[in-house]
């Protein structure tokens, strides 16, 4: 007979607020029961409150794992992005999210990793490491990747430069990234106010992108940038 050890879980002499804040996380079937919920209840309230319209879902990839590239306009972006993978993904869905905000508190930890399940990204000191922890994350086949390459939200409506660090996460890989555009975040809701508004939104959906073909130097990750850049302003001039 095989004698049974008590193996306990890695996190267990961490505060709550840590166990948050750490990537990945131990599954937990309380957190999974509660972001089912809350993926459903957002979808419809998207649906009801925003008049939410997706387009191009049949864009997303079947099988793999790949990433999803937006513009950013508000807080809003994160769970429209959310609304358009399948519910059978929702687990392993991820929005890069910056640290410094998102997780800078017990409340908004909470949210941002239940609700959300958002990966922690350090977009001051550790940009390089949390780089690694994406590219690890998309290693495993199934998982999906959300990034806002602006890195912060607009204030004026208008897209800004795309940073490196989407170009760095895919070059010379086979990864698809879809490109996709988000209208009426900034009027749904504007950066600074509480509570967002009954606007409509509209998210786009392109078809994915691959740079297995370029190789890793500074000069492709720029190609890449503007290369995504162009692909989501292309979808914002779409017609609706």
């Amino acid at each position: 007979m095989t004698e049974w050890e008590y193996q306990p879980s890695p996190d267990i002499d961490e505060t709550m607020s840590e166990h948050l804040r750490n990537f990945p996380r131990q599954p937990y079937m309380f957190m999974y029961a509660i972001r089912s919920i809350a993926a459903i209840l957002l979808r419809g309230w998207m649906r009801v409150y925003h008049r939410m319209r997706i387009d191009g879902r049949s864009n997303l990839p079947a099988t793999g794992s790949y990433i999803l590239v937006c513009n950013h306009t508000s807080h809003l972006d994160t769970l429209c992005m959310l609304c358009s993978v399948p519910l059978r993904q929702i687990h392993r869905t991820f929005p890069a999210a910056a640290a410094d905000y998102f997780f800078s508190s017990l409340p908004r930890s909470a949210v941002s990793a239940i609700l959300i399940n958002a990966l922690p990204f350090d977009r001051k000191v550790k940009g390089a490491e949390s780089l690694t922890v994406c590219s690890e994350l998309l290693k495993n086949e199934g998982n999906v990747l959300i990034i806002f390459p602006e890195g912060t939200r607009t204030t004026t409506g208008e897209m800004g430069r795309f940073r490196s660090g989407i170009g760095r996460l895919v070059v010379g890989t086979d990864l698809p990234v879809v490109p996709c555009y988000l209208d009426g975040g900034t009027t749904a809701w504007p950066k600074g106010k509480a509570f967002p508004r009954p606007r409509k939104l509209s998210l786009r959906i392109g078809k994915p992108k691959r740079y297995s073909h370029l190789g890793k130097s500074s000069e492709s990750v720029i190609a890449i940038c503007a290369d995504l850049q162009d692909a989501v302003a292309e979808l914002g001039r779409s017609p609706q």
